[in-house]
């Protein structure tokens, strides 16, 4: 016996949706900026190994961003009878796009910037004309170097405080990358400073500190995406906790004065939650099917992110769920 509810049609809290609306407005903004910064960058990369992989690494930045938008308004279908759990997924495979690209990238930088050290290649800075005096590129590289690693870390931070909110692991990637974005600049920095410093191993060096964080972000997220994909149990949106919101959805099962005990499989899918909640009824004849919509109507209003859900009576527990239960 069981009762079983999908919400998806429903408008989400608006609270909710203006956060929703925000982070869009963000990540275009955010693609806007980079359309600027990687044409400020490629302007003056000159020869620098350094230079070329923060440029490489600031157009993988669009990656996020267009994954994000393109994954949000695809979640915005409604189900279908050959989608009835809803359109939600495309928020997770936006992911695991957007870390691929990361760690195939940062793995060719990192090998492409390893060759550049092992051959001893030594890059060279000239000069260039500005308002007919010649000025070193090197503080060109380097001013640039400061000036575009100011906008992605003010966007970073405000992306921050929205992705917890929506437990939007796309949005909370892209917020971490822009967030360490500085670092990126201050490698690139430093290699370029070497090179005028005929420290000709710097550019090369700093160019593989850069590709590793690439590498890193790349294997971080993929490792998260594909988590998620395989129905893992759902975490916060930083992947380092399991979600409260699954504690609070056993803890409201177990407390209906009918249940003997409960648990519940919850499937994270990408923004939202589908819970699937077994309780064993004290006797069976209590499981009444206005019980159980009732039950239902409890758990989907325990928080947004619960878009559907079904409650089932089984006289015992999932094994994989009842050693999580507590002993009657």
């Amino acid at each position: 016996m069981g009762t079983k509810h999908n919400v998806d049609d429903e408008p989400l809290p608006e609270e909710i949706a203006r956060d929703l609306r925000k982070a869009v407005r963000l990540e275009w903004i955010t693609i806007v900026s980079l359309v600027f910064i990687v044409g400020l960058v490629y302007a003056v990369m000159g020869n620098s190994q350094a230079m070329k992989t923060a440029w490489i690494e600031d157009m993988l930045s669009f990656i996020p961003p267009i994954a994000f938008l393109i994954g949000v308004r695809i979640t915005r279908r409604p189900a279908t009878a050959e989608r009835p759990f809803g359109y939600h997924r495309a928020i997770g495979i936006s992911h695991v796009v957007a870390a691929t690209a990361l760690v195939v990238m940062g793995g060719y930088l990192i090998v492409d910037s390893a060759i550049a050290l092992v051959t001893v290649d030594h890059p060279t800075i000239g000069g260039i004309q500005l308002f007919g005096t010649t000025i070193w590129l090197g503080w060109l590289m380097m001013a640039a170097m400061v000036a575009t690693a100011i906008p992605p870390v003010i966007l970073g931070r405000k992306k921050l405080k929205l992705a917890p909110g929506l437990h939007n692991k796309v949005l909370y990637a892209d917020a971490d990358m822009n967030k360490a974005d500085w670092m990126t600049s201050l490698s690139a920095l430093v290699g370029v400073a070497g090179i005028g410093l005929g420290w000709w191993w710097a550019d090369a060096a700093a160019a593989i500190v850069i590709a590793t964080s690439i590498l890193r972000d790349g294997i971080t997220n993929l490792r998260a995406a594909v988590a998620g994909l395989i129905d893992a149990r759902p975490t916060s949106v930083d992947n380092k906790e399991p979600h409260p919101l699954l504690g609070e959805i056993d803890a409201y099962l177990r407390s209906l004065d009918w249940v003997h005990t409960a648990a519940a499989r919850v499937r994270d899918e990408g923004q939202v939650f589908h819970v699937e909640g077994f309780v064993v009824p004290k006797p069976l004849e209590t499981a009444t099917p206005e019980r159980l919509e009732a039950a239902r109507a409890g758990l989907l209003g325990l928080d947004w992110k619960i878009r559907d859900a079904v409650v089932a009576t089984v006289p015992k527990l999932p094994d994989v769920l009842e050693r999580h239960a507590p002993r009657a």
